[in-house]
């Protein structure tokens, strides 16, 4: 129901005369409010004093503005307008009256001076006539304001009444509505008590719908998973089905082939048995090989060595370098070839100087596209004499720059340009091993040391206090050079090392490459300014032979010789050069005494030659008396060669010198076959 309440319009006062009630259905409750004013308050006295009534300018919400009349008799604040206040425009220029403010202006009286001023009184007296116009007009405006709300409070009379008499017939209609509406709330309450029920029954309905849709839900899930399984298990047989046929078929097939099988069982037995007897047969044969390659390797020993003893103790294998891009010639202006003939083919060089051809032969000739392994491949033989119980001497000579450190040394890091030393290493090592199998046990001990300016220092020395020691210590050593009577070489405190794999030896050789003096020079940029000695020295015993050979393998790297007016050398590098050269020709002398079977052959010119007195072939004359101390090593010296133009005079001194070599009549090797001695000090031969 909406509750509606009627006010008299243009009026500030809220009069309500009666309330209705409307229901849904249009039906008006009439219904007694209580109004905020009463009938004698609707009504009011317009006889209102003056003095206490404050009237509106007009019928809207303006308020009228009160000044005092202190204002109007001092002459500030009134309107000077003529015409009456206005009540339609702004409140800036109406006043408000009082009753005391009227009797004081009634009563006021002329305050002149001089009473016979009458000009002061003139102003004086219109002053006042204009402060009383200005009330009179104010009075007006006032009544005018009067009719307009008596009319106003009439209308509101006469809309009051009518509502009173509408709210009568309200009451009445409400009566009549009331009982009505107590039938309808027993029909309501019968309704809600049919509507409960009703939820009631929805409610449980709703749950067995719910149930319904659960169970529906389940089995459709069931129903898909049973068509899915269903489905699967229908391609499962078809595959079986299939799987059973290839079976059945290969089972047919393994019947027959188990038939054939039966019938070869017989035969493949009796071929068994006839394996069996073979393989026996060949076991027996295997342990009779074993056997024969123990005898053979004794044979293939005794041979090779004989074959090495046949071509002589000293062989000399010449080798030429490649012409270098900085040797700063062409190719038509070759010095070096090689003949082609039979007889000489890889054994002939032949040099030509001012136009003039000199031909020499050696045991063997590498032309500069001779690789390292071809090389090595020559001289493999010999190394493994070393393991036989022989000394061997191998060693490189040549002017600077011809490549003799190359052929000794290589190039360390790059494999297949490794030089004689790393590649004899792998050998000797390899060779153990593969011995090993027929009862020989090796150990190896190594020293290194190298002849500068006639002086011997030990490149291992360092090795006792680590590589990173200054090597000012060991050059204030003085290092002895003894023979003993058995033909072997000692230097007092030189370091020995006892190796046992090639890896080790290649540690200690990379050290002492460190450690050995070299220089620069105008005919090589890294010249090797010292005579460089390795040493590898081998015990063998075989334990089924009760053999025991001791193996000596002294690998050289000499010095190379130069001439000083093309070498450019001064100061240090002079005197290692006139050093270097000294004892290369104190080398060639003891060559040539060798050559000439002289009595005296000078070993102690140079401390080099004086090393390789036992290394180097030897007979000593018979009226001596005293016993043989050389011709027991198996010598080979490789002579290098440069094909530059520039270096034809050092190439034919050093091919002259390769042949002087070449024809030295020597004696018989000895194989080293007593005990190993006790002194532990590593000979040099």
């Amino acid at each position: 129901m909406t509750e509606k309440c009627y006010t008299a319009p243009g009026n500030k006062m809220d009069i309500p005369t009666k309330t209705h009630l409307y229901s849904g259905d249009g039906k008006v409750f009439p219904s007694q409010i209580k109004s905020k004013y009463t009938a004698d308050e609707v009504f009011v006295d317009k006889r209102r004093r003056i003095g206490n009534m404050k009237m509106p300018a007009n019928a809207g919400t303006r308020t009228l503005t009160r000044q005092a009349f202190s204002v109007v008799n001092g002459g500030q604040g009134v309107s000077q307008t003529s015409g009456p206040p206005s009540t339609a425009g702004s409140d800036s220029g109406v006043i408000e009256f009082t009753k005391e403010d009227v009797e004081t202006l009634l009563h006021e009286k002329l305050k002149v001076k001089n009473k016979f001023n009458y000009k002061e009184k003139s102003e004086q007296m219109a002053e006042c006539i204009k402060k009383l116009k200005q009330c009179i007009r104010w009075f007006q405006q006032q009544e005018v304001n009067f009719i307009t709300e008596q009319e106003k409070l009439k209308n509101l009379l006469e809309a009051a009444e009518k509502k009173c008499n509408d709210m009568d017939e309200a009451i009445k209609q409400k009566e009549a509505l009331g009982n009505e509406v107590v039938c309808l709330r027993g029909d309501l309450q019968q309704v809600r008590d049919d509507r409960d029920c009703q939820l009631l029954r929805i409610q449980t309905l709703s749950a067995e719908v719910e149930r319904y849709k659960e169970c529906t839900g389940k089995s459709f899930v069931e129903l898909d998973n049973l068509t899915l399984k269903s489905n699967e298990l229908e391609s499962t047989c078809l595959s079986q089905s299939e799987q059973i046929r290839r079976l059945q078929e290969q089972l047919a097939f393994a019947e027959k082939k188990l038939q054939l099988s039966d019938v070869s069982t017989m035969e493949t037995k009796s071929q068994f048995e006839e394996q069996k007897a073979f393989l026996l047969e060949l076991q027996n044969r295997v342990v009779d090989a074993e056997l024969k390659i123990v005898e053979g390797e004794k044979v293939r020993k005794k041979l090779h060595n004989t074959i090495l003893e046949l071509k002589g103790n000293i062989r000399v294998f010449c080798r030429v370098r490649p012409l270098l891009s900085d040797d700063g010639v062409g190719t038509d202006a070759k010095v070096i070839s090689f003949p082609t003939a039979m007889e000489a083919l890889d054994r002939g060089i032949d040099l030509m100087q001012n136009g003039q051809k000199h031909s020499f032969t050696f045991d063997k000739v590498f032309t500069p596209e001779a690789s390292q392994e071809d090389v090595f491949v020559e001289i493999s033989q010999l190394v493994q004499s070393a393991l036989d119980g022989y000394k061997v001497c191998i060693f490189a000579y040549g002017q600077t720059g011809s490549g003799k450190t190359f052929t000794m040394m290589g190039k360390p890091g790059i494999p297949d340009q490794k030089g004689l030393i790393p590649r004899s290493l792998e050998q000797v090592f390899e060779t153990r091993q593969t011995l090993q199998s027929q009862g020989w046990k090796y150990e190896m001990q190594v020293s290194m040391l190298e002849i500068y300016n006639e002086t011997i220092r030990d490149l291992l020395a360092t090795n006792r206090l680590g590589f990173d020691a200054p090597r000012a210590e060991n050059m204030g050593k003085q290092y002895v050079i003894k023979h003993d009577a058995n033909g072997n070489t000692h230097v007092s405190d030189l370091t020995v090392v006892d190796v046992h794999s090639s890896k080790e030896v290649s540690y200690l050789l990379e050290q002492a490459a460190h450690s050995r003096s070299v220089g620069k020079t105008q005919m090589n940029e890294q010249s090797s300014r010292s005579h460089f000695v390795f040493t590898l020295r081998i015990f063998g015993v075989n334990e089924g032979t009760d053999q025991q050979v001791q193996g000596i393998l002294n690998l050289i790297d000499l010095a190379g010789s130069e001439r000083l007016s093309k070498s450019g050398s001064t100061g240090d590098r002079l005197k290692e050069t006139q050093a270097i050269n000294k004892s290369l020709s104190s080398l060639s002398d003891v060559i040539f005494a060798l050559a000439k079977k002289e009595e005296h052959v000078p070993f102690r010119n140079s401390k080099l030659t004086y090393l390789l007195q036992v290394v180097l072939p030897l007979e000593w004359v018979k009226t001596t008396g005293l016993p043989c101390l050389g011709g027991d090593s198996k010598t080979l010296m490789f002579v290098n060669i440069s094909p530059d133009p520039s270096s034809v005079g050092e190439s034919l001194c050093s091919l002259r010198f390769a042949a002087r070599v070449n024809a030295c009549e020597i004696g018989i090797p000895r194989r080293q076959t007593n005990l190993r001695s006790t002194d532990s000090r590593l000979s040099i031969g």
